[in-house]
């Protein structure tokens, strides 16, 4: 099917997407959907026959365990919930540690980049598979952007898409501001991923913005479309009429009119781009998601990946993750300083998803919240979601002492002990408790 022309659906511009002209499809985080209930807004939309795209994020396909299956079957489950034609997540690796190298669990709150090498690739791909198999339709994955490249790489970006379609028959979903993104901060070429890749094999395509910062290009999804993003979504438009195209927003939020005018710089873009009409070689048409789940072209299934083959991915992932979020000293070849800066990222990142999930914190602790945080994530890496992070956090500071304020830590106290659950109580639950019951008294 042709999907058009669609933007990203979020709650805070629930209303703006509604009242857009000309969208054909929305696209919504697949984890922050209830599995059994859909926001008001996006049952409006379905109703006036606006496609709804599920997007997950919380996968980890290149990872190297093995596909969760209460994840997949969650993604599935949105997927008929929606009755939508596809699914998408990302090329990229979210956690790491665990029994596979007899280390605790660690999760980066962020797509992390997979390396580029046959190991790697043999783990993605089995990972693929078992996704496709568990969902009720066909699965598309996107390339992400990075901060960082791992050593000693085999293959190029392009090459590693077309190895993975090959193998598996999945769809891509191509994001242009990703790819300006790496040739920013990694030297990597669009044109020549764009040559290299199979665009026959795109379901869709992802724009968004971002900003440079000391020589560096943040995806920040909360800036306009630049320039040069376009420039790539024109360089693709040249090679093939992708079935749809569409924009986020994640964040920093403009009113419906600045969303509308880059809807139309992306249509314009792509009317200059397409190829005139006449005699020519035909740079091909990407044919539409549909299909069962995403099993159309895949070759016969290998043999399975070896548990060799799992450990040493684990361990290199396991290495990278804990030198950005436990201060471990860097793995051999990577820039230190890169790492620096995606560790200070993934820490930001964390604060800022923190005070979404959890908004009463910036507000118990004012000004102090993001110094406060940021200074927890230096020393406590992420073992769970957003949500446990954020008890975890107020613990922190509870056993700390703070916050300073008497009411200020006895709202913090409040909040953290209605949301602590039915834990067996830990000897720091019973050092927040004694502090309740001393602060009740006064």
């Amino acid at each position: 099917m042709e999907l058009g022309i669609g933007i990203g659906w979020r709650p805070e511009i629930a209303a703006e997407v509604e009242a857009l002209s000309g969208i054909d499809w929305v696209e919504a985080v697949a984890e922050n959907l209830c599995a059994d209930h859909l926001p008001d807004s996006l049952v409006r939309l379905r109703e006036r026959g606006v496609t709804v795209v599920p997007h997950g994020v919380a996968l980890g396909l290149g990872g190297a365990d093995r596909p969760d299956p209460d994840r997949l079957a969650a993604l599935a489950a949105r997927a008929e919930l929606l009755g939508a034609p596809l699914v998408t997540e990302h090329i990229a690796f979210v956690r790491a540690g665990g029994p596979l190298t007899a280390s605790p669990r660690l999760e980066a709150g962020h797509l992390l980049p997979v390396p580029r090498t046959w190991d790697a690739l043999d783990v993605l791909c089995e990972n693929v598979r078992i996704a496709q198999d568990s969902l009720p339709v066909p699965l598309a994955l996107e390339n992400i952007a990075a901060l960082i490249t791992w050593p000693d790489e085999e293959l190029t970006e392009g090459q590693f898409l077309a190895e993975l379609v090959e193998r598996t028959g999945v769809r891509l979903l191509i994001d242009v501001a990703n790819l300006h993104t790496n040739h920013v901060n990694l030297g990597q070429d669009p044109a020549k991923a764009l040559d290299e890749l199979p665009v026959e094999a795109i379901a869709y395509v992802h724009v968004a913005g971002g900003v440079e910062k000391n020589g560096v290009w943040h995806d920040t999804h909360a800036h306009p479309v630049s320039g040069p993003v376009l420039d790539v979504l024109a360089e693709l438009r040249s090679r093939v009429d992708p079935p749809g195209v569409l924009l986020e927003r994640d964040d920093a939020f403009p009113p419906g009119a600045e969303l509308a005018g880059e809807l139309d710089a992306i249509r314009a873009t792509l009317r200059r781009a397409a190829p005139s009409a006449g005699p020519g070689p035909d740079r091909g048409t990407a044919p539409a998601p549909g299909g069962t789940a995403g099993a159309e072209g895949r070759t016969a299934a290998p043999a399975p990946v070896s548990a060799a083959t799992r450990g040493r991915t684990a361990v290199a992932q396991t290495a990278l993750l804990s030198a950005l979020v436990a201060g471990t000293p860097a793995p051999e070849g990577f820039d230190h300083r890169r790492l620096r800066v995606q560790s200070r990222a993934l820490a930001a990142k964390r604060a800022d998803v923190v005070a979404k999930v959890a908004p009463e914190l910036p507000e118990i602790l004012g000004d102090g919240y993001r110094a406060a945080f940021l200074a927890y994530a230096g020393s406590r890496p992420m073992s769970g979601g957003y949500r446990r992070d954020a008890l975890d956090f107020a613990e922190h500071v509870l056993i700390a002492g703070g916050p300073a304020d008497p009411a200020a830590r006895r709202r913090l106290t409040y909040w953290w002990q209605d949301r602590s659950g039915s834990r067996p109580p830990r000897r720091t639950t019973r050092l927040v408790r004694a502090a309740r019951a001393v602060l009740v008294g006064k």
